[in-house]
């Protein structure tokens, strides 16, 4: 394996879901793209267009592979095999699969002394991501749940697999369709500087490897899905 190849890893966000309208929490649990989540990821598609990817892969739930095909299709990429890789899926929530959002961040915010999360973001210095998965963790006694550290094992592992498979095809551009929760510490594992609060359905953030070292460029950009939305004459 060559790793001087040059590896660029367009981590893209599903579109929009019903659970997501709904303000749900949905790790494992999915629900499918509402009609907003489709015309999204057809602007994405159309945005990427000219984007020649050696490889696509989508997490093994149904709203990324959903939105990965429709990308896929639109960017004229639809020759590709698309791999489904379940180290992408989205965080576990364990028993908390379905509650509103808001309602389990009050409960990590409420278990560190905060009233709400972003009063607990603002005065403290952690990764963000990892708040939340190891406090949800704690309080779920089924046991489904993932903690931080094997949460950041599992995608790890799904990035050596995406890794050895590109640069084996000599290094290029990958698409990857995931999630909020798994693109969020992907960036912490990778520089936590470039975090956001909000990723947005249908960003893509760049992962880049080059001389043995990721890096991470344009986080949550949105600049393809308004290039898609022009594309197609929208405003």
């Amino acid at each position: 394996m060559e790793s001087s190849s040059r590896v660029v890893i367009y981590l893209t966000r599903h579109g929009k879901t019903i659970l997501n309208t709904l303000d749900r929490v949905q790790g494992w649990a999915d629900s499918p793209l509402t009609e907003e989540g489709a015309l999204v990821a057809h602007d994405l598609g159309r945005g990427l267009k000219g984007t020649n990817f050696v490889a696509a892969y989508a997490s093994d739930r149904g709203r990324a592979i959903e939105t990965a095909r429709i990308v896929m299709k639109e960017s004229d990429n639809h020759h590709l095999k698309l791999e489904k890789l379940a180290e992408m899926r989205e965080f576990g929530f364990g028993k908390f699969e379905g509650e509103y959002n808001q309602t389990v961040l009050k409960m990590v915010a409420k278990a560190h002394g905060f009233e709400s999360i972003e009063n607990y973001y603002d005065k403290t210095s952690e990764n963000n991501s990892n708040i939340v998965i190891d406090t949800v963790h704690k309080m779920d006694e089924t046991g489904m749940t993932e903690n931080s550290a094997i949460f950041e094992k599992r995608l790890t592992a799904g990035l050596d697999a995406i890794l050895q498979d590109a640069q084996a095809r000599g290094g290029g551009e990958v698409l990857v369709v995931a999630h909020g929760m798994v693109i969020h510490r992907i960036i912490e594992m990778i520089d936590p500087s470039k975090n956001l609060r909000t990723i947005e359905n249908a960003s893509v953030t760049k992962v880049i490897f080059e001389d043995g070292v990721y890096s991470i460029e344009e986080p949550g950009n949105m600049f393809y899905v308004e290039a898609g939305k022009k594309a197609q004459g929208g405003v």
